[in-house]
């Protein structure tokens, strides 16, 4: 019987093998209800390149605004948008333009899709 989380994780270990032919650092993102995060990991999958998430607190400040009600909801759109020009940032700071695009099995919509396109407007190649 598989459920819902050992499908994604299916989907999203054949993604990794096809990137680790690639040979080319990956940027992995990972949801949850209240979060997302992203990291680019280097090509042979040994170290964490560049990270961002909601959980950050400058992120939260950012989406947040200034009440406390609306302070850290980071499980929308929105929030996706800003972490994923966030990490095309560090990694450049990095040295990294060019990346694969992992997106661990979950479906590429709504807040994966708004973080890819955010990170490929901030220049991050793939």
């Amino acid at each position: 019987m598989l459920n819902k989380k050992t499908q994604r994780i299916r989907r999203s270990r054949q993604t990794r093998a096809r990137i680790a032919v690639q040979r080319v650092a990956r940027l992995t993102v990972h949801r949850s209800n209240l979060h997302i995060y992203a990291s680019v990991i280097s090509d042979d999958g040994a170290k964490v390149l560049a990270s961002a998430s909601t959980v950050e607190a400058d992120v939260r400040k950012e989406i947040g605004g200034g009440d406390s009600k609306s302070a850290g909801k980071g499980g929308n759109v929105a929030a996706a948008a800003i972490v994923g020009k966030r990490i095309a940032e560090k990694a450049k700071a990095a040295g990294i333009e060019k990346v694969a695009f992992d997106r661990a099995g979950f479906a590429y919509h709504g807040r994966i899709k708004a973080l890819a396109d955010a990170a490929r407007e901030a220049g991050l190649q793939f």
